[in-house]
């Protein structure tokens, strides 16, 4: 047994821990040894007073002092020179040895003399039945492997001799090792440091020995090993400096420089991995430690000629004490969850119906839209059609010159990247990916809306009737037959946003899938901006409430993306000073909402966006329609009655969706921000009220479920039957419109321009046509950019103009130059700015001062020298030299650069989150699918 053993005990306050209480304790076991040490040196790191109070009558031979961010390392470094004795004992103000800890330890020094380090068992300082550590080793790759961490202590690894390395902590040394070795590496950051020195001991010819029966508690928030939980930044950062400092130190020196050169790429690819593994907290810290080791040559030399220096044993030494592919394999089987945790249930999308109502629906659109199976070109109502070339729909997508106007320099409404994304699914023909969506808009809400119910619902007849229902919704077939791409996407898209992000706050899968659905429906209606805003405060209030904070970072993560595409078009709109333009509908301009009267209003009560509710007024021509909103009356007592069921919680949540969706359509009919012409349009209600539609049919569903009478089941499909057979019923009107040739989907256009410029423009968007549009007030003037005016090449910036640019004075000019015979040559003019073409549009308005308009205008431009009729009346093209469109400046291409690194980069991260691993689909299994408490009964 060594003669004397020197303890070296490190003391460092970590804000909000006890550090006094445990200090005193650790004093008192040390005091307790049936085998007392013969000098205590204590190194307190910081000035706390109390602390040096109780160091002060602790009978240490000597208390050093040291700055408050001293690390362990670096603090038993500095009592090195003060050893005495023939060991070292190091311990930290949460080490609290049991009364024979020392004499154990000491006796594994004295009965093996090749045995130079002896570390305890050790123990949670609360609760003596878990193991903290016993043992460490190494992957292949290198990473620590910690033996016995967080298993129950049964004795099952007494046996245990033999290892790698240890936990730093309680660890008896000694002297002449620790000081051949050099003592810990400061530059392990705290971590692995007793893995570390276990692994130079080994290359220098020592062992590294277990001795379980000695047994020291370790609370864990002292100055040795790793941070505390709570601080799982520094922890993250400590575990991959180490991992990264040692590999550089132990691979060979012709590997270093490749090691190094790698650390950059290895960071890119972890941080991809690590998103994917739905670890998106440990990025930050892994990016922080690569950058500190890439610079940190100095750390890495010194570490490796201390080994160079007291190396005697060959690398393969190390070969069996280390964790193989095989054993990790094994260790990684088991999934780890909770045995007595809810499992979730099956589906049952075939079994129970799901399938069988998408492919009715189908059945149900071909029926509806039959034209639609031969039409090339979706048009009418707010349809355009898009970019012939995949590559032109991403450009309109992007900030830098826009399709409309003459010289427009600003970002693009984040509907174009919805739009580029719709058509890239059609890539040979963009255009006839609306024609699809069209087509499958009625199975798709089937579709979404039977997903969403399973957050509601086990039950396969009540998803059933939810997805029929959603599907049937007067603001959903109200954007099919009108011709609205925005709505329809709005409708689309919502029971997939409610489905993921109402378990949001369960894993990160769910946020990173809300994360990216969240833009998609914000770009398609960014006036549901304000209810989703309210909504993720009572999200995250009720996180930090219900949960204390834990998954605060995913809820909070769900805003990012859309921050990210919004923030170029707010800061445009608030540079022009109209912010409240953010609202404004993508799109061309459509009007034909309800009046933000009265009777609008009671409309939009009843789940309405037209003045003719579902058009059965027009079905009826002319007939009485007072009893239609009657036919939703079964839906709204469904909803109110959720509220006095036994899962109220959930129930109050879809009724505040509900509320939110009324109070933005209530909202949007008294809002005009656009402008069609000269006229102002109103927003669009439909998107608040499809909000609306889902937080009442959510909360209908659980009255259903909960059940409407105790014990009187039979009650549940009938109600259900009257409620969707309720909603059929209104919706017959709008199911029959195409048939009825009232529908304003038309077969086309492929151009909005004439068939001579759109095949001059398909495949070069810098061709111009400046496009005029007599009217009873004056003219309406517009450049065109390419071979139509496209969807995704719609501006709100522009439409939503209060004042004119220095751009719109000059088009102005231009145009009346134009069309007086008396102005000056303005041809020239056209074709140093790109445009080619002049266009005459066709009369919105027949009467007379329009017509004579038009006709001055005509004749203006029949006899301009320099133009050519290509379509008399119509069109008129430059005969001269058209210069090219000018590109945009190169500080506009990179501001466009950059801001596309940022948008696709926080897609990306939200892809990677959402896409689902193995151990997220363990957690899932295990995890209950509906929100909220489920009733009892059997489904």
């Amino acid at each position: 047994m060594p003669a004397r053993v020197h303890a070296i005990l490190v003391v460092r306050p970590e804000g909000r821990t006890p550090a006094a209480a445990h200090l005193r304790a650790t004093l008192a076991a040390l005091a307790a040894q049936t085998r007392p040490v013969d000098a205590l040196t204590i190194v307190l790191c910081g000035g706390d007073a109390e602390l040096r109070e109780i160091a002060a009558r602790s009978g240490a031979e000597g208390v050093i002092t040291a700055a408050h961010g001293t690390g362990f390392a670096a603090a038993t470094a500095m009592a090195t020179p003060r050893l005495i004795g023939e060991a070292v004992w190091l311990l930290a103000q949460d080490t609290a040895p049991d009364p024979e800890a020392l004499t154990r330890l000491a006796g594994a020094l004295e009965l093996a003399a090749s045995v130079s380090f002896a570390a305890p068992k050790l123990v949670r300082w609360d609760d003596r039945s878990e193991i903290v550590s016993l043992g460490v080793s190494m992957s292949p790759t290198g990473r620590a492997i910690e033996l016995a961490a967080g298993e129950l202590d049964q004795g099952q690894h007494d046996a245990a001799q033999d290892v790698l390395g240890t936990d730093v902590r309680g660890v008896l040394v000694r002297r002449e090792a620790w000081r051949q070795l050099g003592g810990l590496d400061p530059a392990l950051a705290g971590a692995d440091e007793g893995l570390d020195l276990g692994v130079r001991a080994r290359l220098a010819g020592e062992r590294v020995t277990l001795v379980p029966s000695a047994v020291v508690a370790v609370a864990g928030d002292g100055v040795a090993g790793l941070p505390a939980e709570h601080r799982s930044t520094r922890r993250e950062f400590a575990i991959r400096t180490a991992e990264l400092h040692r590999r550089l130190v132990y691979a060979p020196a012709v590997a270093v420089p490749l090691h190094w050169l790698s650390l950059l790429p290895l960071a890119v690819w972890r941080t991809i991995a690590l998103l994917v593994a739905k670890q998106p907290g440990r990025v930050g810290p892994d990016w922080w430690a690569t950058l500190v080791v890439l610079v940190r040559w100095g750390a890495v030399a010194r570490a490796r000629r201390q080994i160079r220096t007291t190396r005697r044993a060959g690398w393969s030494r190390l070969a069996p004490l280390r964790v193989s592919h095989a054993q990790l394999r094994l260790r990684w089987d088991g999934d780890g969850a909770d045995p007595s945790a809810p499992v979730r249930s099956e589906l049952r999308f075939f079994t129970g119906g799901g399938a069988w109502t998408v492919l009715a629906a189908a059945a149900v659109s071909v029926a509806v839209f039959p034209a639609l199976l031969a039409w090339p070109v979706l048009g009418g109502g707010a349809l355009l059609p898009l970019r012939s070339r995949v590559a032109q729909l991403w450009a309109d997508a992007a900030y830098g010159q826009r399709a409309l106007g003459l010289a427009d320099i600003a970002p693009a409404d984040p509907f174009a990247a919805v739009v580029a994304v719709v058509g890239t699914l059609s890539p040979a023909d963009p255009s006839r990916a609306l024609v699809i969506l069209w087509l499958l808009a009625l199975p798709l809400a089937v579709l979404g809306a039977w997903f969403a119910a399973t957050r509601v619902t086990e039950r396969s007849l009540l998803r059933i009737i939810a997805a029929v229902t959603w599907a049937l919704a007067p603001p959903f077939l109200t954007a099919l037959i009108e011709g609205r791409p925005t709505a329809v996407l709005v409708h689309l898209l919502l029971p997939w946003l409610l489905y993921t992000g109402s378990v949001a706050h369960r894993s990160w899968a769910s946020a990173g899938g809300a994360s990216v659905l969240l833009v998609a429906v914000l770009a398609c209606a960014p006036s549901l901006a304000p209810a989703v805003l309210v909504a993720w405060l009572g999200i995250l209030i009720a996180v930090v409430a219900a949960r204390r904070g834990r998954g605060v970072a995913k809820i909070v993560w769900l805003l990012v993306p859309t921050a990210v595409f919004f923030a170029p078009l707010a800061w445009a709109h608030a540079r022009a000073g109209n912010l409240l333009a953010i609202l404004a509908d993508p799109g061309p301009p459509t009007g034909g909402a309800v009046a933000a009267d009265a009777g609008g209003r009671l409309l939009l009560a009843a789940g309405f966006p037209t003045p003719d509710p579902a058009g059965w007024s027009a079905f009826l021509e002319g007939a009485p329609v007072w009893w239609v909103p009657l036919l939703i009356a079964p839906l709204a007592l469904l909803a109110l009655a959720s509220l006095v069921t036994p899962r109220w919680p959930a129930a109050a949540a879809m009724m505040a969706l509900a509320l939110l969706g009324l109070a933005t359509a209530f909202g949007a009919v008294g809002i005009a921000v656009s402008f069609a012409g000269t006229s102002t349009v109103p927003l669009w209600p439909g998107a608040g009220l499809s909000l609306a539609w889902a937080g009442a049919l959510g909360a209908a569903m659980v009255t259903l479920d909960t059940g409407l009478v105790p014990r009187v089941r039979m009650l549940r499909p009938a109600v259900a039957l009257i409620l969707a057979g309720g909603v059929a019923v209104a919706a017959l009107p709008a199911l029959t419109a195409s048939a009825r040739d009232a529908a304003a989907l038309t077969n086309g256009p492929a151009s909005t321009l004439p068939a001579y410029v759109a095949a001059e423009g398909r495949g070069d968007a810098r061709t111009g046509t400046i496009v005029i549009d007599p009217r009873g007030s004056g003219m309406v003037v517009q450049v065109v950019w390419g071979g139509s005016e496209t969807l995704g090449g719609q501006s709100t910036l522009q439409a939503t103009r209060t004042a004119p640019t220095e751009a719109d004075r000059e088009l102005a000019a231009l145009a009346a130059d134009l069309v007086t015979s008396t102005g000056p040559d303005a041809v020239a003019a056209l074709a140093e700015r790109g445009i080619g073409f002049v266009m005459l549009a066709a009369p919105t308005d027949d009467v007379e001062a329009v017509r004579a308009l038009r006709l001055a205008a005509s004749t203006a431009l029949d006899q301009r020298d320099g133009l050519d009729a290509a379509s008399r009346g119509v069109l008129w093209r430059v005969t001269g030299d058209v210069e090219p469109r000018p590109d945009a400046s190169a500080a506009v291409q990179d501001t466009a650069r950059v801001l596309a690194l940022l948008q696709i980069a926080v897609v990306v991260i939200g892809l990677l989150l959402a896409v689902p691993t193995a151990a997220s689909r363990r957690i899932a299994r295990r995890t209950p699918r509906i929100v909220g408490p489920a009733p009892r009964e059997a489904r």
